[in-house]
């Protein structure tokens, strides 16, 4: 799950992160008054869960209130990567003397959180990365210690020289970790971390990414989640107890259990197709949480034929077969279906789908290579 940018500073300033103050705008004449009572230069930054906001146009500098104004009008109701901005955050202009990145994420090789800074921030760490990888250091966080002092100091000497600009980074970078564990993160950055020319730093920019898996423990941070800016597939999904993830092919996919999903995905592409999706229903043959998975990828424009690919383990295919045809029978699928039932009771289940006008296998390359060629077709 995703968060804003105010709403990460919010994480930030919990654990201590030096973050200038900001207000939420949802319309230009709060842009305003917000602008007014900071009485000075402010930034008006769109709320959008997308990278690229300010070569979007939607990070304004504002010499008054008046252009505070001005801009917000502009940016509320833009759109952004397909995503329309519905607040704008109003924030104190900061005079910069140096830019800097400080990020943390979890790392699949060193299967650890991991650091990564660099003296230039304000830019796409990627692009870092692939232009001048010697101006980032990185370090993996034993879990069972911590970041510890030592290690976030010579973190922050690779960002800067002068002492006191050291320490507050090394405070600053031990702060980040300690709201990435508390806030149950995958990934949290700060681009840019700046310094000002009083010599003090402050993250005037903020992301961060939570673990799904960790939002039972959190509700403080479950309620951060803005349905509006999530697309309605994956909110349908997510509400229905799916586990679902759209892509960018024709054939939709629709299994029980996350591992035959990814196989089912794999054979899909071994016989020239791509998948549109991955679909995991689980072990319920509801008739309701069918229905719900056959919405969410109908709603789909690219998909073009359904694949069901159901292991009938605990749950009998005769069940699965019944669930398939009651659930076909409520909403009206234009899309041919073709079904794959094999375990438990599987020659029941494939009888009733026969019966039922369906085309249905036991053979999981049969039925794949069917819907390929559906989709082809």
């Amino acid at each position: 799950m995703d968060i804003h940018e105010y709403q990460a500073k919010e994480r930030f300033a919990l654990s201590g992160i030096p973050v200038p103050p900001g207000k939420i705008a949802t319309t230009a004449d709060e842009a305003e008054e917000i602008a007014v009572s900071y009485g000075g230069a402010v930034m008006v930054k769109a709320q959008v869960h997308s990278g690229g906001r300010g070569k979007a146009g939607g990070v304004k500098y504002c010499e008054d209130a008046a252009e505070a104004r001005l801009h917000a009008s502009n940016i509320l109701g833009m759109d952004i990567k397909g995503l329309t901005v519905e607040k704008v955050l109003v924030t104190p202009a900061e005079e910069i003397e140096t830019e800097a990145y400080v990020g943390v994420l979890i790392d699949r090789e060193s299967q650890a959180a991991t650091f990564m800074v660099s003296p230039d921030g304000g830019m796409d760490i990627e692009e870092v990365a692939a232009s001048t990888p010697d101006r980032i250091r990185k370090l993996p966080v034993d879990p069972r210690y911590g970041l510890l002092p030592h290690q976030a100091l010579w973190l922050a000497n690779f960002l800067y020289e002068e002492p006191s600009l050291i320490r507050q980074a090394s405070s600053a970078i031990s702060q980040l970790y300690e709201s990435f564990v508390e806030s149950g993160a995958s990934m949290t950055e700060i681009n840019p971390l700046i310094t000002t020319p009083e010599g003090y730093i402050k993250a005037i920019d903020a992301k961060m990414s939570i673990d799904g898996n960790e939002l039972f423990r959190r509700p403080d941070v479950a309620d951060m989640r803005d349905l509006s800016a999530e697309p309605v597939s994956e909110r349908k999904a997510r509400e229905a107890g799916l586990s679902y993830v759209k892509l960018d092919g024709n054939v939709g996919c629709c299994v029980n259990g996350a591992g035959l999903a990814m196989a089912t995905m794999d054979l899909v592409k071994y016989y020239g197709g791509e998948p549109a999706n991955f679909l995991d229903i689980g072990g319920s043959s509801n008739p309701d949480k069918v229905v719900s998975a056959l919405e969410i990828i109908t709603s789909d424009p690219k998909v073009r034929v359904i694949l069901f690919n159901i292991f009938g383990g605990i749950t009998r295919c005769d069940d699965v077969a019944n669930g398939i045809v009651e659930a076909t029978k409520r909403i009206d699928i234009k899309q041919p279906i073709v079904i794959r039932l094999t375990g438990t009771n599987e020659e029941i289940g494939l009888k009733i789908l026969q019966e039922a006008g369906f085309s249905a296998f036991a053979s999981m390359d049969d039925v794949v290579e069917k819907a390929v060629d559906l989709a082809e077709g």
